[in-house]
């Protein structure tokens, strides 16, 4: 009679239906998954394809299977079309890039500082003043720009980009961290500072090595705006001072078929970026996880 009652403590066992619904599930929504990240993908992948192809066969209908070919790396960059070469592009983007980069990091990790571990009063309205820069599209604000940069005798020079990529990214990069630093434990800098540590010395023993993903992160992502910024430059630096995007923008023809020499150009053109984040990537991973989980 006891091996008949049931205990009201135990659960009853899963029928297998439900569970073998739950795994068709999770197949299909792996398989929608995978469809989706092909989709996305699929445009970068046929760049790469066209960028090894003769400007007939990348005009022509589409072609998975031809013989590959490196001359249209070759051509683009060798050739000037009339602007700078790409071994000019390339290095102008990169200082421009780096310089700015470092001083965005510089600025923001004290404001990020500053307003997570040291809130001031009205914190809230400095990161709405400092987001609130973005608002206003870049197209509304170039006239001014170029006046100020003809005045200031900046007009295709790498100095002008750099400031702008620097006011640019600025407000991003402090957003971000200052949500790192938030989650950095009050009693390591509690005990920091019983332990004399100066302010200095809490940022750079305590602070920044529990940070460091997250500034890797912020970092990238500077990187990245910063590398594919276009309007800026174009408007800017057209021919003095002339970054990647508008040498890749300069790679169309008005007359002939282009299209394989201006896949092979971009292909230039995203690897650095690529590389870069392959690197980067566990910090960066890492780095957006960051508060996630409390």
């Amino acid at each position: 009679m006891a091996s008949l009652t049931r205990n009201p403590f135990t659960r009853a066992p899963k029928s297998e239906p439900i569970l073998g619904q739950n795994r068709i599930v999770a197949h299909f929504l792996a398989f929608l998954t995978w469809i989706i990240g092909l989709l996305f993908f699929f445009p970068l992948f046929w760049l790469v394809l066209n960028g090894f192809k003769e400007e007939s066969v990348a005009n022509a209908s589409p072609v998975l299977f031809f013989d590959p070919t490196l001359d249209r790396f070759s051509e683009v960059t060798e050739s000037n079309s009339g602007l700078l070469s790409f071994t000019e592009a390339f290095g102008n983007s990169f200082w421009i890039v780096l310089i700015s980069t470092v001083l965005v990091m510089v600025l923001a990790v004290p404001a990020a500082y500053a307003l997570a571990i040291r809130p001031m009063r009205m914190w809230r309205d400095v990161l709405f003043f400092f987001i609130s820069t973005k608002f206003l599209p870049i197209v509304g604000a170039i006239m001014p720009l170029w006046i100020i940069a003809r005045d200031l005798d900046l007009l295709g020079t790498r100095t002008v980009l750099v400031i702008l990529y620097t006011a640019m990214n600025l407000p991003l990069a402090v957003w971000m961290l200052r949500s790192f630093f938030a989650e950095v434990p009050k009693e390591l800098i509690e005990a920091a500072q019983i332990d004399g540590c100066s302010l200095m010395g809490q940022i750079r023993q305590v602070i920044l090595p529990i940070v460091a993903p997250g500034l890797a992160a912020t970092a990238l992502l500077c990187v990245i705006f910063a590398w594919n910024e276009f309007f800026l430059a174009v408007q800017l630096n057209p021919t003095g001072a002339s970054t990647i995007p508008v040498w890749v923008n300069s790679q169309q023809k008005f007359q002939g078929q282009f299209l394989a020499g201006l896949s092979a150009a971009s292909v230039l053109a995203t690897l650095p970026v690529v590389i870069a984040g392959w690197v980067a990537q566990k910090r960066m991973i890492r780095g957006l996880a960051m508060g996630a989980i409390k």
